[in-house]
């Protein structure tokens, strides 16, 4: 009879420990990675927006009692717009962040 030859196993690599979480980022990292995107894209949006619509304009629609300038309207949609992109950044930041800090195993 001949002897039937096992199949061959590649040997494991180094394997880290069941514990092995991915290292914190710098607080300026994260942050930095949120608001500079966003901030750019407010700028891009801002631009975008206003090349179509008068800040005074949109104030007579909108809140014509208010002593608004067409600088300061410039100024609240740029960071109208710069919180709406943060939060999408966040959002995205958020869903990105490693499953090995929040996923435990079950008992």
């Amino acid at each position: 009879m001949s002897a039937s030859i096992p199949p061959r196993v590649p040997e494991a690599g180094p394997v880290a420990a069941p514990g092995f979480d991915h290292p914190r980022r710098p607080l300026a990292q994260r942050l930095g990675a949120i608001l500079w995107p966003s901030f750019f894209a407010a700028g891009v949006a801002t631009m975008e927006f206003f090349a179509f619509v008068d800040p005074l304009a949109l104030r007579d629609l909108t809140f014509p009692t208010l002593p608004l300038t067409r600088g300061l309207g410039y100024t609240v949609g740029f960071f109208m717009f710069w919180l709406a992109t943060a939060s999408s950044s966040l959002f995205t930041w958020w869903l990105l962040r490693p499953a090995s800090r929040f996923n435990r195993a079950l008992r």
